[in-house]
């Protein structure tokens, strides 16, 4: 049965990141992307174009080698993604063939996405696949990082990868219906992640298959709904799963996005570059960022910590060590060190120059 509000909130989807579990492709090495490519062709006759997310590397590689079970050591993972990426992609290759759909291999690092350069020149790519009717196939780069390890099995990716495509929607297909409240019972529509989802959640997974779990999901949830893109935790087992969801059918937990929307480049700012530092902030400076939308001066910083230049990513915090925001440096490490506790007008005699008043502009800086 269509449920209207679900119809509404994804009234318009062209663009669909559809990301899948190494749980369902462990299952199935070679059903499961047959059977995510029988349901993708019926939704490009419609007009929406699909971008797939796939994990299973790892997985796969583990099988092929023989081993007992994931490896905890860093190489050995590696040597398993090394290993397990091409058998996956043969699985990927053979089920969109059987349509004569063509597929693209894109894999990246969460650093490629951090960095701004290398990010537009993905998305420049990624826009270019979609124009010439491939269906992108999109994972981790697990030979050189160590992402997937800490992300969550794709899924803060898969959230990534809808900033880095401008897509519509998100979709994580799991091994179970969706998200479960306290009462064990499937939770439709969640409208406020941290008050409805998080405390539902649970712990981040690892075992023996995939790393990630519940958590990690509605983590990449709040991710996509930050820029207005609804998320969907969807049961990747029902064979008619990705058509249901975009008719507004009662399938899943569906993520509503808040008033909070940020820009693409603010969600960038966000979530894409990993903070190279810190700089600590005053119980008034916290108040003028959060309360008041304001910049933050050199005034309010307390501490600074790593070592960032200028425009490189720092998070800021309070003085119990809480992350609340993170932004662009306007200036290096060693100079705000020296500026610190300073009120802008002592920048100059301080430093010999004055590039701008504050540590971080506001048009920089995100409330996280």
């Amino acid at each position: 049965m269509t449920d209207p509000a679900r119809a509404l909130a994804l009234r318009g989807v062209r663009r669909v990141v559809v990301k899948i579990g190494s749980r369902l492709l462990a299952e199935s090495p070679a059903g499961r992307p047959a059977a995510i490519a029988d349901q993708v062709v019926p939704l490009r006759a419609r007009g929406v174009e699909v971008v797939i997310v796939s994990s299973g590397a790892i997985s796969l590689g583990v099988r092929a080698l023989g081993l007992p079970g994931r490896p905890a050591d860093l190489p050995q993972l590696q040597a398993a993604a090394a290993v397990g990426q091409s058998r996956l992609m043969q699985h990927w290759e053979h089920a969109f063939a059987a349509h004569q759909v063509r597929i693209g291999q894109v894999l990246v690092t969460h650093d490629d996405l951090g960095d701004r350069a290398r990010f537009l020149s993905a998305r420049q790519t990624l826009r270019a696949l979609l124009d010439l009717e491939v269906v992108p196939i999109i994972n981790e780069n697990d030979t050189v990082a160590s992402e997937e390890i800490k992300f969550g099995d794709n899924d803060q990716l898969a959230a990534l990868v809808c900033n880095l495509t401008s897509a519509d929607l998100l979709i994580m297909l799991t091994d179970v219906e969706g998200l479960r409240g306290a009462d064990g019972q499937r939770i439709p529509v969640v409208r406020d992640v941290d008050r409805e989802a998080a405390p539902v959640a649970g712990k981040s997974t690892a075992d023996g298959v995939g790393s990630g779990g519940m958590a990690s999901k509605v983590g990449s949830a709040r991710m996509a709904t930050r820029t207005g893109v609804p998320a969907v935790v969807g049961p990747g087992r029902v064979p008619t799963v990705l058509g249901d969801i975009l008719d507004g059918q009662d399938v899943g937990t569906l993520f509503v996005p808040g008033p909070d929307v940020l820009s693409a480049r603010k969600h960038w700012i966000a979530y894409g570059p990993r903070p190279l530092g810190r700089l600590v902030v005053d119980d008034g400076a916290r108040r003028a960022l959060v309360e008041q939308g304001r910049s933050l001066l050199p005034k309010g910083i307390v501490a600074v910590e790593g070592g960032f230049g200028l425009g490189e990513t720092v998070g800021i915090v309070a003085g119990d060590g809480t992350e609340f925001a993170r932004g662009l440096a306007c200036y290096g490490a060693e100079d705000l060190r020296r500026i610190r506790g300073l009120h802008s007008a002592d920048i100059e005699a301080t430093l010999g120059y004055r590039s701008v008043d504050e540590a971080v502009h506001r048009d920089d800086l995100v409330l996280l």
